[in-house]
């Protein structure tokens, strides 16, 4: 059976791709895009395979 790690990262509006892109690089998949905390905040939720 495949096991998961999870990350969850606030995403800032100005650097957004830049986030996203060096998550991935990384090996983490984007899973979700969540209205965080404040008016204005994202965050992400992140997965990959844990080796």
């Amino acid at each position: 059976m495949q096991k998961w790690e999870y990350a969850t990262v606030p995403l800032l509006v100005h650097a957004t791709k830049q986030i996203l892109d060096t998550w991935g690089e990384d090996g983490w998949e984007l899973v979700a895009v969540v209205p965080g905390p404040g008016a204005e905040q994202l965050v992400a939720y992140f997965k990959r395979p844990k080796s």
